[in-house]
């Protein structure tokens, strides 16, 4: 499925969609240039979840950790700069599958071999200067269900 988002507000709109539905164990990742709208979709999730407070891209420090609604900790990866996994993949295989952990990742290829295949990719790219398109593809049950609610709340909201 392909949604066109034409300004932030929706596009932190659809993230909430995103992010109400989540429970914890589930993981988005997030896939755009520079640019693209990911870090502006992650604020939308992360008010789904409940988290308070100013949402930052973790471009520097890799990752940022908040905590949301119901007990969920929602950690926000960003491996743009990393061209390796190094200890980054012992960390993401420790917290995967956690009950109450909610993962983000932008820029995935370094730890792409130790995902789950049932995760959430969410693709975002430029369609003018002010519109983008985003894509959705689900690896399993879980995602599917995250996937086809998400669109169907936006869809009927915006």
């Amino acid at each position: 499925m392909i949604i066109e988002i034409t300004n932030s507000e929706k596009m932190k709109a659809l993230g909430y969609a995103i992010g109400s539905l989540l429970k914890g164990g589930e993981i988005i990742e997030l896939i755009g240039d520079v640019g693209a709208g990911k870090t502006t979709l992650i604020k939308g999730i992360s008010a789904g979840l409940g988290v308070e407070g100013d949402i930052q891209s973790p471009s520097f420090t890799i990752s940022r950790v908040y905590g949301g609604r119901d007990d969920i900790t929602f950690i926000h990866y960003d491996f743009y700069r990393l061209a390796t996994s190094g200890i980054m993949a012992n960390e993401i295989k420790e917290v995967i599958g956690a009950p109450k952990t909610v993962i983000a990742i932008e820029w995935s290829g370094a730890v792409n071999d130790v995902l789950p295949k049932d995760r959430l990719s969410i693709k975002i790219e430029a369609n003018t200067e002010a519109s983008r398109l985003v894509s959705f593809t689900s690896g399993g049950a879980i995602s599917k269900r995250i996937e086809e609610s998400a669109i169907y709340d936006f869809n009927t909201k915006h």
